[in-house]
């Protein structure tokens, strides 16, 4: 999609494919954002609809989703089991552009889940064995003697993946994006998941 020569009465976003804008929009974030560009805003809420939200970074997307990873003993692991629906929120200051994102969550695959924790550094990983998230903490020092019994349980050997640390994968039914423009005319359009296609309507702003 391309935001070439908008006119002050046209929209710089005409209907296309949200995905394929999507993308668009992360690679150039990529390129002109100093840290983080795949950094999100994950919101969820309780069955009783009270809401928390967190950063969180994405760390896969293509036709089935966006998909991040956590611990699924964290508060926003819990609120996800409890209730399987979230909204995503991509906002490049850099670009002067922001995305919304919601629908419903699914677990990643536990091979899908182990290949990725792999990936990561292993000191990542023994962290993530280390870390009771989001529960009370006394001391530091706690943590970091809990580190260094990991590091001393795996060493000479692969990590093993925690089963409570998992991926989800979001997948979308309402994609909203916004483009800054002059005066506080900016650019809104949503896109609605329709079937196997989209229909969209730009918003005002």
């Amino acid at each position: 999609m391309s935001e070439s020569q908008p006119t002050a009465s046209t929209s710089a976003l005409p209907h296309s494919d949200p995905l394929a804008l999507f993308d668009t929009w992360m690679a150039e974030a990529r390129a002109s954002e100093p840290n983080d560009s795949n950094a999100m805003a994950l919101a969820t809420a309780t069955p009783q609809g009270r809401p928390s939200v967190r950063m969180v970074l994405l760390k896969g997307h293509g036709p089935d989703g966006f998909t991040f990873y956590t611990n699924a003993h964290s508060r926003k692991g819990e609120e996800i089991r409890a209730n399987m629906h979230a909204a995503l929120l991509f906002h490049w200051k850099s670009l002067r552009r922001q995305i919304r994102i919601e629908g419903p969550l699914s677990q990643v695959a536990d091979q899908t889940a182990d290949d990725y924790f792999h990936s990561r550094a292993r000191d990542s990983q023994l962290g993530a064995v280390a870390s009771d998230q989001s529960r009370p903490l006394e001391d530091r020092a706690i943590f970091v003697d809990r580190f260094r019994a990991a590091q001393e349980r795996f060493e000479g050997q692969e990590v093993e993946r925690p089963a409570h640390w998992t991926g989800f994968t979001l997948a979308p039914e309402r994609i909203e994006f916004w483009l800054d423009r002059d005066n506080r005319l900016h650019d809104r359009r949503v896109f609605t998941r329709e079937g196997d296609g989209w229909s969209s309507t730009l918003l005002y702003p």
